[in-house]
């Protein structure tokens, strides 16, 4: 498998699991995976539901953020280093107050607000583990959006968590201010 670059000579193989360190994950920005503790880790394939519903975060936290001025929202794709990983949540959070100088790589920082939507591929486990490193890297807020079951799970700490059905309001708290919609709203 290649990683993609925008120049054909830099094609690079991926390396085996174990044998790239972060900086170089960093500096070759491969694509579809993440780096886990000094393993490659791939991305799992998504469905047209996660898509809709990645489109419906974008379109009404993007708006709020933009209307408000707080900040910046980031699509699936865009890299963020928490303490011992680099990680693409499929959407993310940085207020204007910690917007990187340097907006050409990924962050250097983790997200204000990490959200993440469950794919038919990924484990429950990994899932919670993800949404507990990103609190652990000094994220304040991970929403962890389950399609079939149409919830959300709210995390503020490893101790601090609610979860939201259909009929809840998903709210930025302080995190991203005055920011509100229906859980529905997500899944329609």
């Amino acid at each position: 498998m290649l990683n993609s670059q925008t120049n054909p000579e830099s094609v690079q193989e991926i390396p085996p699991h174990g044998a790239m360190t972060m900086e170089e994950f960093l500096e070759n920005d491969v694509e579809g995976y993440e780096y886990v503790k000094g393993e490659l880790v791939p991305i799992p394939p998504t469905s047209i539901k996660h898509g809709e519903i990645c489109s419906n975060i974008c379109i009404f936290l993007g708006l709020h953020v933009r209307t408000h001025q707080l900040g910046s929202v980031y699509a699936l794709g865009t890299t963020f280093k928490l303490v011992d990983r680099v990680v693409k949540p499929d959407v993310a959070f940085l207020s204007t107050a910690r917007l990187p100088e340097n907006k050409y790589i990924g962050s250097p920082i983790p997200p204000d607000l990490a959200i993440e939507v469950v794919s038919p591929a990924d484990l429950h486990y990994d899932v919670t583990e993800k949404a507990l490193a990103y609190l652990e890297a000094g994220t304040r807020l991970v929403w962890v959006i389950e399609p079939i079951a149409k919830t959300v799970m709210v995390y503020r700490s490893e101790t601090d968590f609610t979860l939201l059905n259909y009929e809840d309001t998903l709210t930025g708290e302080d995190v991203v201010e005055g920011f509100t919609c229906p859980v529905a709203e997500l899944f329609e």
